[in-house]
């Protein structure tokens, strides 16, 4: 989905003007969504509180979503998009398998910091239908593949020291993902901020000591004989 000018004013003034083209319409619903999933949670949030939000009736809302989850979902595929186009582009990227765990990290926290990411890192699975919860899970298997594929190739090209893939994995990922509990917009700290000292110590603990190198390519010693 194409950013629009919605960041710059209020969701509802997409739909003060006829001309207001649908795809514009319909991103002012999800943004105004994801708001009131964080002020109220998704369980107590209603299509009459967004319809209301909006300046719209329901029946109106309807021309772009028909039911709540359908609303949470398509706020999930926005976030996870702008996830995995950065994972593309790492993937891609020359750089060691330690560097490329680094970058995740800074995409991932950025999302988190985001309406659509902390608003759905915050859901309760029960919300879910069972194929909406087969959907979300599918995205996070994903993302959780590509991140140990990069942990994978850190301990191949030597940036990362051995590990248990796995573990690294979810170690990050729940660390990351505790961001969306915390994270206040008016903070101290910008999105960028935080993402990148996230990047910084979460791999500090994965990164190859230079010790451990050092005894992998030091010369044997004299013999004691």
């Amino acid at each position: 989905m194409a950013r629009s000018v919605l960041a710059q004013q209020p969701h509802w003034k997409a739909f003060a003007s006829r001309r207001r083209d649908p795809a514009t319409k319909r991103e002012a619903v999800l943004k105004t969504a994801a708001e009131l999933f964080l002020e109220k949670s998704y369980g107590r949030t209603s299509l009459n509180d967004i319809a209301a939000r909006l300046n719209i009736t329901k029946p109106a809302l309807y021309h772009y979503f028909h039911r709540k989850e359908e609303i949470l979902l398509e706020c999930y595929r926005w976030g996870t998009t702008l996830i995995e186009e950065s994972l593309t582009e790492i993937a891609s990227s020359s750089g060691t398998g330690l560097e490329k765990v680094a970058a995740f990290i800074y995409s991932y926290a950025n999302v988190m910091t985001v309406n659509f990411g902390r608003c759905v890192m915050r859901l309760d699975e029960g919300d879910l239908s069972a194929q909406a919860l087969e959907e979300v899970r599918n995205y996070k298997r994903k993302i959780d593949r590509r991140l140990r594929s990069f942990i994978q190739d850190g301990i191949r090209d030597g940036s990362v020291g051995p590990c248990d893939p796995k573990i690294a994995a979810f170690s990050i990922a729940g660390a990351v993902n505790w961001i969306c509990m915390w994270y206040e917009p008016e903070g101290p700290l910008t999105g960028e901020e935080i993402a990148s000292q996230f990047a910084r110590t979460l791999t500090q603990g994965l990164a190859r000591r230079r010790t451990e190198v050092s005894r992998r390519t030091a010369p044997p010693g004299p013999s004691a004989d």
